[in-house]
């Protein structure tokens, strides 16, 4: 009988975690891949329709910093990155605006609008979430 529960508990656990999201995209600010800007994409539950976004900042060796920015629709969501100069970066998805300095590896507080160019889109899809850069002259 308790080998029994064991096993159900596994399984239960085993479906729980199925079809999770887990994944990531990144923009490199440079050639050498030690400056660049992650998004990762994590699903707690298989029945949850939101998940938990994170930005990685690094610039390495002086910045490493993950930088939480809550929970987003899981599918169709739509991140947008825009370089204000200066290691200096935005990302905006519908009216949420954050702010990221890369030289002092921090989130800015910061209610100013989007600004600068825009480099392209972290995409969240059903099948993966990736990095399009935007087309040239936008």
């Amino acid at each position: 009988m308790r080998t029994y529960r064991s096993h159900l508990a596994i399984a239960v656990a085993a479906l729980l975690l199925a079809g999770c999201y887990n994944d990531s995209a990144t923009y490199y600010a440079d050639s050498t891949q030690d400056h660049r800007l992650t998004v990762r994409r994590q699903q707690d539950y298989f029945w949850s329709e939101e998940g938990r976004f994170t930005l990685l900042a690094a610039r390495m060796p002086d910045c490493q910093r993950a930088i939480p920015l809550g929970e987003l629709p899981l599918e169709d969501t739509k991140l947008e990155l825009f370089s204000e100069g200066d290691r200096r970066w935005s990302l905006r998805a519908g009216k949420q605006v954050w702010h990221v300095d890369t030289q002092q590896c921090a989130l800015v507080e910061d209610e100013a609008p989007v600004a600068g160019q825009k480099l392209g889109d972290f995409l969240a899809e059903i099948d993966q979430l990736t990095f399009v850069e935007a087309a040239e002259g936008k």
